[in-house]
């Protein structure tokens, strides 16, 4: 199947297992501020606790309320991945429960990433499985199609392609290239740093608050 809106490609190869584990632990807000503060979901949300997602992107372009090729896509998928499904934002019928999410364990997922609406939100909570939603309704999903799997897609404004690594945490979701991943990776390592020094200063009551007036000088001047 190879035709707009009903396209299957070959999945594509992400981070290796080695180096996505350089990313854990690693917050996302770091990863945010060194990727210029304009990437990322801001409307989707962590429905299953408080486990990190950290994966490869499998893509999903779904009509909204129909889950017939997130079925599909499980074909593909490997241990690690995320589901990445583009369901048009829509909330009036879920596109994934909790056995979606058992099959899921059971290949070894990181996790779904949904711009569209779950249920059976206390399965994913009991299980901790990371699981990123727009919303949550009881109306199960029509199974008709049409979709495509590994095509780019955007989620909540964010741009996903295959292969993307898929980092998430409580404050939400970022997808970084894998062709970025290490200069990002630096980058977060090195802001990371002068956090800690900061928090340091604050303790001690020793921080430099000599920017504050710098910038406002810099206001000024542009009135």
């Amino acid at each position: 199947m190879d035709r707009p809106g009903y396209r299957i490609l070959e999945r594509t190869e992400g981070l290796s297992a080695v180096r996505r584990k350089q990313f854990e632990n690693v917050p996302l807000a770091a990863l945010s501020d060194c990727m210029g503060r304009s990437f990322g979901t801001t409307n989707l949300r962590p429905l299953h606790g408080t486990r990190a997602l950290l994966g490869n992107a499998v893509t999903v372009k779904t009509r909204p309320g129909d889950n017939l090729l997130i079925h599909k896509a499980f074909d593909c998928v490997r241990p690690g991945d995320v589901l990445v499904i583009d369901g048009g934002g829509a909330l009036q019928n879920a596109l994934v429960g909790e056995l979606m999410m058992l099959m899921a364990i059971e290949c070894g997922m990181a996790g779904f990433v949904v711009d569209g609406a779950i249920r059976d939100v206390s399965a994913f909570r009991e299980a901790d499985f990371p699981c990123y939603a727009r919303g949550v309704t009881h109306r199960g999903p029509y199974k008709d199609g049409p979709g495509e799997i590994n095509t780019a897609i955007s989620i909540d404004g964010m741009a996903v392609f295959p292969g993307d690594l898929i980092v998430g945490d409580a404050d939400g979701l970022l997808a970084i290239r894998p062709d970025d991943a290490e200069q990002v990776l630096a980058a977060a390592t090195s802001h990371l740093k002068k956090e800690a020094d900061f928090r340091i200063a604050i303790r001690s009551h020793s921080q430099d608050r000599d920017w504050i007036a710098t910038a406002l000088q810099r206001l000024e001047g542009n009135r």
